[in-house]
């Protein structure tokens, strides 16, 4: 790759999407197009909208958030669709704040970075540029220079609104620099960028006794004033607070329940109004959406305190849970992982499945949902199927406890255990105990966990190694069963033979004697009973394999060993049972002789091709299960 030419190509662009024209040349793009003039709120929605909403289960995924966040598709649903979608149709939404609300390492900052983000990228393309007042050190709306009695006829006339006044300084500039000629005032195409500070700001809380009130709102800038005469002159003040840098986007306020009261009592009439109070001059007007984030310790401070009522009133409060899907904790650490410099040390499957099954069961309540445990309530949130709950249930478990996912393990310890293990030396691997061990150190010298959470966390760290010892012997035997795959298949056949006379109580002919039998009942049932197919349940199991048969055939499909999960599943489980001995013997025996060597050899092999194991963590997955096995 050229670098040098890549530069070039990119500066190349940005100058090509730059514009300057007069307010007349503006008037005209407007109304070939409108959406140049849509509010802060729109733009982000837009830019959401942009990236594409899917239709999941009945609920809406937006994939602008896909890559970064994992497991909050009922909390994004809930942020988009009751503040973004609603404030961008200029509901009363828009002038509130948007406070996202949660535990520690839960994504809000995430949420909001990727906002951030987005705007910066939405506003290189045609659907979201942002076009501003040449010199306008707050980057304002050019259709602020319409009077205000001009515009209700100018707005049927365009098909926009226009909210807002002139900033001190572009009410100066339109009389001295322009001679009130509003037509030629220059206008001019910018880029939202955190770093240029268009249309982004940012504001930390600090120390109380050194934070000004000019960080958000400006300040007089005393180098000019003799020259200028005058603190309400605009030339003698910066426009460079983030509330006057953030108009036309975005205004994160970190931790914002942790500020002096002061510096929240500038965001009662901004939100309500459009305006904020600066220096000597009269309000001034902003467009910008305010997202603040704060933990929930800091939320419930706050609403105690009666002082906080007006601007309590003023916020719509957004929880962002942690997330409660396994597959999706997955997500997270491989993410955090691969932005690392360890890339290079190979972590064996489920070796991050088993930490994510630890720290879902730290944020799960008891459901009093009679016959659910954790575990099955864990796995159902998963996507799996519990026998004997349905989909009712599980929309009935999410609605049980509004608080569920505030509390429990933080994705950031765990990923810094995952990195101790990492980190030692001479490690080529890491797999599912490394991790556990890890885990359970580390809740030793966890600061903000009590002696009744550490007991109940290391008996999540043994049910998740139960769990990892399941997956374990499902993998052996998936290798197994494997090597043996016309054994299987046969299985397969048999039981539908079976199956099909059954049903339509018809005898089956011996395939080597040409005898006709009853079905072989010991048969189906030892198949069905590994995956929990009650006696009662049977007869419904069986004809549910005979109306999938039926629908394949009729869509020419040949149904097949691969196409009934659960009965695959219990096929396998099958074949492992009878082949215990074998596998037991193989995985254990420290002298192998030549046919178990060759055995042992095809399912390493096995592993590695299909599984994703390396030759180290191979050899200790059959190590380990043979002594599990052996217990």
């Amino acid at each position: 790759m050229d670098i040098f030419k890549r530069i070039s190509e990119y500066q190349a662009e940005s100058e090509k999407l730059a514009w300057t024209g007069t307010f007349k040349d503006y008037i005209e793009l407007l109304r070939k197009d409108p959406s140049p003039a849509m509010t802060a709120h729109s733009r982000v929605y837009e830019m959401i909208e942009s990236h594409g909403v899917e239709d999941v289960g009945g609920r809406k995924q937006y994939k602008f958030f896909d890559q970064e966040i994992f497991g909050l598709d009922r909390a994004i649903e809930k942020l988009v669709e009751e503040y973004f979608h609603s404030s961008a149709r200029r509901l009363e939404v828009r002038k509130r704040i948007l406070l996202l609300m949660g535990p520690v390492s839960g994504g809000k900052s995430t949420i909001v970075t990727m906002l951030k983000k987005g705007l910066e990228r939405f506003s290189r393309t045609e659907r979201g540029s942002v076009y501003a007042i040449k010199g306008c050190p707050m980057h304002e709306d050019p259709l602020h220079l319409i009077p205000h009695e001009l515009r209700p006829d100018i707005e049927k006339e365009l098909g926009v609104r226009i909210e807002g006044n002139l900033c001190p300084s572009c009410q100066m500039r339109l009389q001295t620099e322009y001679s009130s000629d509003i037509e030629n005032v220059l206008v001019e195409r910018v880029f939202i960028s955190e770093d240029n500070r268009v249309g982004i700001g940012t504001f930390s809380p600090s120390d109380p006794k050194s934070q000004d009130i000019a960080d958000l709102t400006g300040s007089i800038d005393f180098s000019t004033i003799t020259e200028y005469g005058s603190e309400s002159d605009p030339r003698a003040y910066r426009f460079d607070g983030e509330l006057n840098k953030a108009n036309r986007g975005l205004m994160e306020f970190q931790e914002m329940l942790k500020c002096d009261e002061k510096f929240l009592w500038n965001l009662l009439s901004l939100t309500q109004e459009g305006n904020f109070k600066a220096g000597r001059f009269a309000l001034i007007s902003a467009d910008e959406l305010i997202i603040a984030h704060t933990n929930e310790s800091e939320y419930k401070s706050f609403i105690s305190n009666k002082k906080n009522e007006a601007l309590h009133s003023r916020m719509i409060v957004m929880p962002v849970p942690y997330n409660l899907r396994v597959s999706d904790e997955e997500k997270i650490y491989k993410k955090l992982i691969a932005q690392s410099d360890m890339r290079h040390i190979h972590i064996a499957p489920h070796a991050l499945r088993a930490a994510a099954i630890f720290s879902i069961l730290t944020r799960l309540k008891e459901t009093k949902k009679q016959g659910m445990d954790l575990v099955k309530k864990m796995r159902m949130y998963d996507g799996e199927e519990v026998e004997g709950f349905k989909e009712a249930d599980l929309k009935e478990m999410q609605n049980e406890y509004l608080e569920e996912g505030m509390t429990g393990i933080d994705p950031r310890y765990v990923i810094n255990r995952i990195s101790s293990a990492l980190i030692k030396q001479d490690t080529q691997c890491i797999n599912a105990l490394d991790v556990l061990r890890a885990l359970k150190e580390g809740l030793d010298s966890h600061p903000s966990i009590t002696k009744e959470e550490r007991e109940r966390y290391l008996n999540f760290i043994s049910v998740a190694r139960k769990e990892y010892d399941l997956l374990a012997k499902k993998e052996i035997q998936k290798a197994f069963v494997y090597s043996y795959e016309e054994s299987a298949r046969t299985l397969f056949e048999n039981y539908l033979d079976n199956i099909e006379s059954y049903c339509n109580w018809a005898k089956i002919k011996d395939p080597l004697t040409g005898e006709e039998m009853d079905p072989d009942e010991r048969l189906m049932r030892s198949i069905e009973e590994q995956i929990g197919v009650s006696e009662n349940a049977k007869k419904a199991f069986r004809e549910e394999i005979l109306i999938r048969i039926s629908s394949y055939s009729r869509k020419g499909k040949k149904f097949d060993f691969t196409s009934h999960e659960r009965l695959r599943e219990a096929v396998e489980k099958k074949l492992f049972a009878d082949l215990k001995d074998i596998v037991k013997i193989t995985t254990s025996t420290k002298t192998p002789d030549e046919s178990q060597l060759k055995r042992i050899n095809e399912v390493t092999k096995r592993l590695m091709d299909e599984h994703g194991y390396c030759p180290v963590c191979s050899n200790e997955l059959l190590r380990y299960v043979g002594s599990l096995l052996n217990r």
